[in-house]
């Protein structure tokens, strides 16, 4: 038996839960060849330039700045907003932090890039509940929190899960009220809408990324917008100067600031010009494959799809479903396995991480914690948009037969 030959057939018939989707038109590579004919095989170059132009026409923001990743662009927008400044290195989750102000409230139903830049810049994160209309920040939780650190907030980092915008509204006017700076971690949402304007665009600054999983990708890789003052290009030209290591404007190599190696190639920058004129189109088939989940088990016992609210218009990065009968997440993740089929549990959240142990949490109620109801319960079916009719039949079936 052939044995290598089997593992390549079952990589090649493997369905993923999300994986990179070049364009059919190969517009990646044109970008990519050109930056090879000029020898623009370094950071920076004219992809870069004319991908953040294109990127900040597309969401509609004033200016951005191609980053090396989307947690780069988290970090440099915590220190934009004053995150960290007179704080002793290595001191971090200390009582004392409370007095000084140097805490962010975080979503906590969240990947872990969310939260530790927070932790970069020496600041303490305090992790804000979800509700169940969004799955995402509380703006109840939220304003518990402020009332309770009232004078000692840096900066609200929510998360936009799944596609899914958080109730915006809400969460800008109590950042308003409490004159708090908010970013928006939109690594998930590039071309969700909140009432008709993309998320990512309604705060100080809004992060992407283009990781390999993401709706589009330039295999690794993340954008900083901001859209929010007269004074954006301004706060972006100080990004972007701390990304290329806070170089002086001087004839030697001179040092003012810390500075970071966080811009994006030239390279990379042009994979992501190709996948920005597709990103339409990816939208539309993930919201194809989460209306054919919608149709085939909404109505299973105990199963509940994600929540799709009339303000919000999602990029269905990933279609999710909860359970609240004998099925458990477990059952469904195992039995996908089993055909070589990838499926993930929901984001646990960051108050249950080990390394955030000591962290407070604030809760929307006082029955217990949405984040881990929706933790434990949920599933991220497979949304690849490469997925055939077929391999949609296939997996619905799977997930029937538990039934």
């Amino acid at each position: 038996m052939d044995t290598r030959k089997d593992e390549i057939s079952k990589c090649i018939s493997k369905i993923y839960l999300s994986s990179p989707h070049m364009s059919d038109a190969g517009y990646e590579q044109v970008y990519i060849n050109d930056a090879f004919k000029t020898n623009w095989i370094a950071p920076l170059g004219p992809n870069v330039t004319e991908f953040e132009k294109e990127f900040s026409e597309k969401v509609e923001a004033k200016c951005a700045a191609a980053l090396s990743s989307g947690t780069a662009a988290i970090h440099l927008a915590l220190k934009s907003v004053g995150v960290g400044e007179g704080k002793k290195p290595g001191v971090t989750f200390n009582e004392n932090d409370n007095k000084v102000g140097n805490i962010v409230f975080c979503s906590s139903l969240t990947f872990s890039a969310t939260a530790n830049p927070i932790v970069y810049l020496n600041a303490t994160p305090v992790f804000i509940d979800s509700n169940e209309e969004t799955w995402n920040m509380s703006p109840v939780a939220l304003e518990k929190a402020f009332q309770k650190y009232e004078g000692k907030v840096k900066a609200v980092l929510v998360a936009h899960l799944y596609g899914l915008s958080a109730d915006l509204d809400k969460i800008v006017a109590l950042c308003d009220k409490y004159n708090v700076p908010l970013i928006e971690d939109a690594a998930e949402s590039l071309g969700t809408l909140y009432k008709g304007k993309y998320t990512g665009t309604f705060g100080k600054y809004g992060i992407f990324s283009f990781n390999g999983n993401k709706i589009i990708t330039t295999s690794g890789g993340g954008m900083l917008v901001a859209n929010d003052s007269e004074t954006a290009e301004e706060r972006i030209a100080k990004v972007r100067f701390w990304a290329t290591q806070s170089r002086d404007a001087a004839r030697w190599y001179q040092h003012s600031e810390l500075g970071y190696n966080y811009r994006m190639s030239n390279i990379v920058a042009g994979i992501g010009r190709g996948q920005l004129k597709v990103l339409d189109k990816r939208v539309e088939k993930k919201r194809d494959i989460f209306e054919f989940y919608k149709r085939e088990l909404d109505m299973l016992d105990g199963v509940t799809m994600m929540p799709i609210n009339d303000w919000n218009k999602p990029n269905y990065w990933l279609s999710c479903i909860m359970l609240s009968g004998t099925v458990k997440p477990l059952d469904i993740m195992l039995a996908l396995e089993e055909e070589n089929i990838e499926s993930r549990p929901i984001w646990k959240p960051m108050h249950l991480q080990p390394y955030y142990s000591e962290c407070d949490f604030v809760s929307q109620c006082e029955s217990g914690s949405v984040s881990e109801r929706i933790f434990k319960s949920g599933v991220c079916l497979p949304s690849d948009t490469k997925m055939t009719e077929s391999d949609l039949d296939r997996i619905v079936k799977i997930i029937k037969k538990l039934w």
